[in-house]
């Protein structure tokens, strides 16, 4: 299991501290939600606090694009330092184009989805993605309560993926992620969490992480 800590839910003010403390801690993911108030009610980073942020870290970012048209900015983001870019199923048209121009710029690539968004909006981009972001509240804002049908549609997504032949592809899982459900989500398929409130609210970030990979087996 791969926990990648959200830093909508860090104190920003001291970004570049906590990227060092978790790097320390023992973390190797990132995660960046990006929000442009248009897809989704909130507006967060852009490309350029990444950009300023990359020098100060050798974490894995994994940037989650909450945009509309994303294909729009996918070189900037590449630019800016990010490893892999997921966008959303519901904010782009041409979706395989955009999933193979993430690719082509050298990036992984990841499709999210929201919780009403059916599985079967993946059934021809499989062989394009490197992830796939389940959504497990409605993207927006953090510290929201965890949707329960969210284990079904993961357990039917790693069903879905390995039938396609497509063991390889990670299961990612974000919103109200905590200590209670990871064992779940684990064992329904899911291979990284995304946890804000839950991780950053409970300091050391070491002992943190110990808990989440603890709850994990």
């Amino acid at each position: 299991m791969i926990l990648s800590p959200s830093l909508l839910s860090a104190d920003c003010g001291n970004l570049a501290a906590t990227l060092k403390n978790l790097e320390e801690a023992g973390v190797k993911w990132v995660h960046w939600d990006v929000m442009d108030g248009q897809f989704v009610p909130n507006i967060t980073f852009g490309q350029h606090v990444i950009k300023g942020l990359r020098p100060a870290s050798g974490l894995f970012f994994d940037v989650h694009l909450m945009i509309e048209r994303p294909e729009r900015y996918l070189s900037d983001f590449k630019a800016a330092g990010a490893d892999m870019l997921v966008v959303h199923v519901e904010s782009t048209v041409h979706l395989q184009r955009t999933l193979a121009e993430i690719r082509r710029l050298g990036m992984k690539a990841g499709a999210a989805l929201n919780p009403a968004t059916p599985l079967s909006s993946l059934d021809y981009v499989l062989d394009d993605v490197d992830m796939v972001l389940i959504m497990s509240v409605n993207p927006g804002f953090g510290g929201q309560k965890f949707l329960p049908a969210t284990l079904r549609k993961v357990a039917e997504l790693r069903a879905k993926l390995d039938a396609a032949g497509r063991c390889d592809c990670l299961i990612q899982v974000d919103g109200g992620v905590n200590l209670e459900n990871t064992g779940a989500l684990v064992k329904a398929g899911a291979n990284v969490l995304v946890s804000g409130s839950a991780f950053f609210g409970h300091p050391p970030f070491g002992e943190r992480l110990a808990a989440f990979t603890a709850a994990a087996c």
